[in-house]
């Protein structure tokens, strides 16, 4: 495989395959990130699209040396879901994006689906900020540096936020139960 330095530079020159090949590579990751931060299928859909237009047309911003792309990327869908958070008063209306059903048994599977509702219910219930932290270290498995790049902060600014995230989650997740 191309190094993706390569692969934006081509891209930008039109390179429809070398797109294709960053698109494939990480449009997953970017919808995970942008459908659980703004749990709205439609609108989520439409910030994931300008996140990957923006690598499309302004993939000259992209220094390799600074950061992965992938950090670029979430960089982009973050600051793309705080205007929506913005143009929007912070609301969301949808339901998130479904993960993949497993071969539990139903019970198991009716459980872990009202488990996962009462986290996402929660994580929505979160500053934009502690919201992002905690979605790009723990579910989108990004490194607290990568993920204080993304934020534009300092990595103990994240690992503070990351605390009162937790702790927060945990009193909300008690008066749920």
């Amino acid at each position: 495989m191309r190094d993706e330095a390569e692969l934006v530079k081509n891209s930008i020159l039109g390179d429809a395959d070398a797109y294709r090949c960053l698109l494939d590579k990480h449009l997953p990751s970017i919808t995970k990130y942008v459908a659980r931060m703004t749990k709205d299928n439609c609108d989520s859909e439409d910030i994931v699209q300008e996140t990957f237009l923006r690598l499309w047309t302004h993939g000259s911003k992209f220094q390799s040396e600074k950061a992965r792309l992938s950090t670029w990327l979430h960089h982009i869908a973050h600051n793309l879901c705080i205007d929506y958070f913005r143009k929007n008063k912070g609301s969301s209306r949808g339901d998130l994006m479904e993960e993949p059903v497993g071969c539990n048994a139903p019970l198991d599977e009716l459980e872990k689906k009202d488990q996962g509702k009462q986290v996402s219910e929660a994580l929505m219930q979160l500053s934009t900020r502690q919201r992002s932290a905690i979605i790009l270290c723990y579910y989108q498995g990004i490194t607290n540096k990568e993920a204080a790049l993304i934020l534009e902060t300092s990595v103990s600014a994240l690992e503070s936020s990351l605390a009162r995230a937790r702790k927060k989650l945990r009193v909300l997740l008690m008066r749920s139960t």
